[in-house]
């Protein structure tokens, strides 16, 4: 069957030389500038503890989405636990350990803390090694901790009933990969400090993935690099956002703009820049709002425990999910079935908790009956409360 062809960002005369329009970025480097500031600072004055669950959050976050990017979905819980034992922060509830979390958590942990060294060969070998610990992707044994060797091509290809196959895109000869690689690693380790680092990372991004290296894994171990050139950017092994996270939101665009960029003869990656400068910012934005949320959250109970420091276990239990809820969630009341299944009372209780919170102006009565719930009264809350 036919195959049809493009030719390649690798194959232009230009290549691996990436140019892009400085003026055509100024203002979203501006922009994510800006909200990379805004994180930083709001970061700054945190406490201990919140900053460890910030932490948490990006480390959790940065785990499932790379690999969720890739088809795979890792155990929540498994990856809370795991990033919290190497983040050095309490767990409450002991997770046995998973292989594939465990293996995705090694390569993010290794790009956090190497972001003040060169990057070597061996050490990006390691990295692989580490993500396909049973030598393994899914039943098929590939070649781990080294590139691909194999004579056929590397490929992209989408398979069309009755139509020719589209090949999206075709990376260089596995025979070229160690030249294309070591000049790569030569570039990174001698452009920080040359250029802007959201464009470093971006353009780092890029040729990684046009070589594609590796038989498996070309992804993930990009985008631990792209984390990398942004820890170093940052100047910080903190994880305070999730970049994949944001690529995972939008991964019909990130395809889209990675087979752009790849797919084209001209080494003008402007609109490739400009994209993944935009989702640092969309990124910074994101756990900007989660910081303030915690804040926010963190006065109201602050305010709820100086004003009614009779609450009991149960109704701070059940408080605390409908603040979580938000305005979007508990859209019909909490009723005392619900109350009975989130803190685990008696149903008696329930509702003896439930009219308390009423009567102190927390909760809100509505309906009648079988058709009574209590919905969300507090100040600046949650102004709606979820149904059964």
């Amino acid at each position: 069957m036919a195959i049809i062809r493009f030719m390649y960002l690798w194959q232009s005369p230009h290549w691996p030389e990436l140019t892009h329009d400085a003026a055509a970025i100024a203002a979203d480097l501006a922009r994510a500038r800006l909200a990379q500031g805004r994180l930083v600072g709001l970061a700054a004055s945190l406490q201990l503890v919140e900053l460890g669950e910030l932490q948490l959050s990006g480390w959790v976050q940065e785990a499932m989405a790379t690999a969720q990017i890739e088809g795979e979905i890792l155990p929540l819980h498994s990856v809370r636990a795991s990033a919290a034992r190497r983040l050095g922060l309490p767990d409450a509830t002991p997770t046995p350990r998973d292989a594939r979390t465990e293996a995705t958590l090694d390569i993010l942990q290794a790009a956090a803390a190497q972001w003040q060294q060169a990057l070597t060969t061996e050490q990006l070998l390691a990295w692989h090694a580490a993500l396909f610990p049973t030598g393994y992707s899914g039943i098929t044994r590939i070649a781990t901790g080294q590139y691909r060797t194999h004579a056929e091509p590397m490929q992209i290809v989408t398979a069309r009933l009755g139509k020719p196959d589209v090949v999206h895109y075709e990376a260089p000869p596995s025979g070229d990969v160690p030249a294309h690689m070591q000049a790569l690693l030569q570039w990174f380790n001698n452009s920080r400090g040359q250029m802007d680092g959201l464009v470093r990372a971006a353009l780092l991004h890029l040729r990684f993935e046009a070589i594609h290296p590796f038989e498996d894994g070309n992804g993930r171990v990009g985008r631990a690099m792209a984390e990398l050139a942004l820890a170093q950017d940052m100047q910080t092994p903190q994880r305070l956002f999730s970049l994949s996270n944001q690529l995972w939101i939008d991964r019909k665009g990130y395809y889209a703009q990675l087979q752009a960029a790849t797919g084209q003869s001209g080494t003008d990656v402007t609109a490739w820049v400009r994209w993944f400068v935009g989702c640092v910012e969309r990124a910074s934005l994101a756990a900007l709002a989660q910081i303030q949320t915690a804040l926010d959250k963190n006065r109201l109970w602050a305010r709820l425990g100086a004003s009614h420091p009779q609450l009991s276990t149960a109704q701070r239990k059940a408080l605390d999910k409908i603040i979580d809820a938000g305005p979007q969630g508990f859209v019909n009341g909490i009723s005392t079935e619900k109350y009975v299944n989130l803190t685990g009372v008696s149903r008696a209780t329930a509702w003896r908790e439930l009219t308390q919170l009423a009567e102190w102006g927390l909760l809100v009565k509505t309906g009648q009956g079988r058709g009574t719930r209590y919905v969300w009264a507090w100040g600046q809350g949650p102004a709606a409360t979820e149904g059964e």
